[in-house]
């Protein structure tokens, strides 16, 4: 297990659970933000996404930068679930990154855990909210968990320390600005 002298005293402290939901941009980003303040501190957090896989985006050449105290790892299969209706293989996937999301909240190695994008794949009947909410419950005491995404379910939403919705007033989709290197990706 990892032990900083800023792990040891946040140590000290009950990890709280926080969502970052709705349907507005700047979940991910907000997330991403508070692990560079724990890095900052000393601390050490992971990134796991459940939405990308095997794209080389702008936060994992930070994360690069700043490992091995900021982790991220992309454990998504394809975007094809986000119609709504995902298939067998999306469900068998989310299951198998959910395995790999669950050790690394348990393990106590991360002072920080932020499964980005969990909230959609709960939303949409991939995974229990129960599994998750049992797995937020054993984490040791000191590992702090944000989950990301729109529609976070009600019962992850019950159990949460800090609830910060994302509201959508402008985009510049819009107005057919596509995403922009280091700003949307």
């Amino acid at each position: 297990m990892h032990e900083s002298s800023a792990s040891a005293e946040v140590s000290q402290y009950r990890g709280l659970i926080q969502v970052y939901t709705g349907d507005g941009k700047g979940k991910t980003t907000a997330a991403l933000g508070l692990c560079m303040r724990a890095v900052g501190s000393g601390m050490r957090a992971i990134v796991l996404q459940f939405m990308k896989a095997g794209g080389t985006t702008s936060e994992l050449r930070s994360a690069e930068r700043l490992s091995p105290e900021l982790t991220i790892r992309q454990l998504g299969r394809s975007p094809s679930f986000i119609t709504g209706r995902p298939s067998p293989e999306d469900i068998e996937h989310a299951k198998h990154a959910w395995a790999d999301a669950r050790k690394a909240v348990l393990s106590g190695e991360y002072d920080l855990v932020v499964l980005d994008e969990l909230n959609v794949v709960l939303d949409l009947g991939m995974l229990s909210c129960e599994e998750v909410i049992e797995c937020l419950k054993e984490r040791p005491q000191h590992v702090e968990v944000v989950l990301t995404g729109r529609k976070a379910p009600k019962a992850i939403l019950d159990m949460a320390d800090l609830i910060t919705e994302m509201r959508c007033i402008r985009h510049p989709y819009e107005r057919g600005i596509p995403a922009r290197l280091g700003i949307e990706y």
